[in-house]
């Protein structure tokens, strides 16, 4: 069983790949037990034994996978273009392939935020769980990935525990206000838009909301639940439905819903523009795949930001995180050393069940030989004598013959290893 991740994020390829992979957490099951078929297909043994798990955030698309199929990494990334009919030629270059070690140390990293665009921020850890449970939910997950995600999750309360690796951190949300406030002198004179209501837009809304801003209206696909959002801020709730109608009023737009198609176009954003008298419009789009149209971006009066373009922002106090990343990267170096352990443990088990069936088949046989021999009245001491040279007899038997037939270094290690095997207790 081989273990592996393969996947891209926010350093190996722009929002406009990623959004090609992007998942919906509806569409996660499916991609799981697609996978687990797709490396039984490659030969890798049935659909039942191999395991999958995938996360898609708006900074990564990964799949972390145990089979038995013939290049397994290759057989992975094969996968992720042919589900995503996506050209593998083109993706190649923008994947990581990481096997064994590398692959739990990545696991490690990402689910402590230490592979986050925002150094140390706790939510991709909630992600990572929902995508495992997801994953468990399809049968994907199975002894090795249970065991590495279970290890993960405990690295990363080790390590936001013991390490200030979040204590320096600037969020989305707050690198969102600050570049609000690069084109308006005060967000407090602005009226705000969200769309979307999930935790990103949560926590945006609760930034903005600490300026002070003339109003905060929240559309959603359920009125109910951008009712609910609304309400802690005084604001309003709209349907998305209402966007054409309503977007001319908004000064700042910020946007990151679970959407695979736009949800402003390029004409919908010109016609409030218009109606705005040309005045300018903030806008930051943190949904992958995204939900305001790049076009869009061409517009005189809007500032559109897109997920990658706040990453520059969130990069500022860098030097501050260095030692509490130096802290997390030895807690998860030593980490990963004792799960490649376990990895290797069950790889010898195999081996260590063979022996005992095979050594209780040796001693069955010799008891029987034993209990028939006393039933004829042989002498028990005779009988002893024998049971125990056979035992030893049949014992020897194997590593005898491997080292008679075994040539040049091949007999040497058999000689050096034998002893140690057989050496008694005294």
């Amino acid at each position: 069983m081989q273990l592996l991740a393969v996947g891209l994020n926010h350093t190996t390829a722009p929002v406009s790949l990623r959004e090609q992979l992007a998942l919906g957490p509806e569409q996660l099951g499916g991609a799981v037990q697609a996978a687990r078929g797709w490396f039984a297909r490659q030969g890798g043994g049935s659909g039942a034994s191999n395991e999958a798990a995938i996360l898609s955030t708006c900074n990564r698309t990964e799949m972390y996978a145990a089979c038995d199929a013939p290049n397994p990494l290759d057989a992975s990334a094969q996968f992720l273009a042919h589900y995503h009919a996506l050209n593998f030629s083109e993706l190649r270059p923008h994947l990581y392939m990481l096997p064994h070690d590398s692959a739990v140390r990545h696991a490690f990293r990402v689910a402590s935020g230490l592979d986050s665009m925002v150094l140390g921020e706790p939510q991709i850890l909630g992600q990572m769980k929902d995508a495992v449970r997801t994953a468990d939910q399809a049968g994907g997950l199975g002894t090795y990935l249970h065991q590495l995600f279970q290890r993960s999750f405990a690295v990363a309360k080790e390590v936001r525990s013991t390490t200030e690796i979040g204590a320096h951190s600037v969020s989305m949300a707050a690198a969102a206000v600050r570049l609000s406030q690069r084109i308006f002198d005060s967000i407090a004179d602005q009226h705000v838009l969200f769309i979307g209501a999930g935790e990103m837009i949560e926590l945006c809304a609760a930034h903005f909301a600490a300026q002070n801003p003339k109003s905060v209206t929240i559309a959603n696909r359920s009125l109910a639940r951008g009712q609910d959002l609304a309400t802690r801020y005084n604001g309003e709730a709209i349907l998305l439905a209402d966007l054409p109608e309503r977007l001319h009023q908004f000064d700042i737009v910020v946007s990151c819903t679970a959407s695979t198609l736009p949800l402003l176009g390029l004409g919908m954003v010109e016609r409030a523009i218009k109606a705005r008298r040309h005045r300018p419009v903030f806008m930051a789009d943190l949904a992958v795949p995204r939900d305001i149209e790049p076009e869009v971006a061409r517009l005189d009066d809007v500032f559109l930001y897109t997920v990658d373009d706040l990453a520059q922002v969130v990069q500022t106090g860098m030097e501050s995180r260095q030692a509490a990343v130096s802290q997390a990267e030895a807690i998860i170096e030593t980490r990963v050393q004792s799960f490649m352990h376990w990895v290797g443990d069950r790889a010898v088990v195999p081996v260590i069940r063979d022996l005992h069936e095979s050594s209780e088949a040796l001693r069955l046989a010799e008891l029987e030989r034993a209990r028939k021999l006393l039933a004829r009245g042989e002498d028990p001491e005779a009988v002893l004598e024998a049971l125990s040279r056979g035992l030893t007899a049949k014992f020897l038997h194997g590593p005898q013959q491997a080292l008679h037939h075994a040539q040049g270094d091949e007999r040497a290690r058999l000689a050096a290893l034998l002893p140690q095997l057989f050496r008694g207790r005294r």
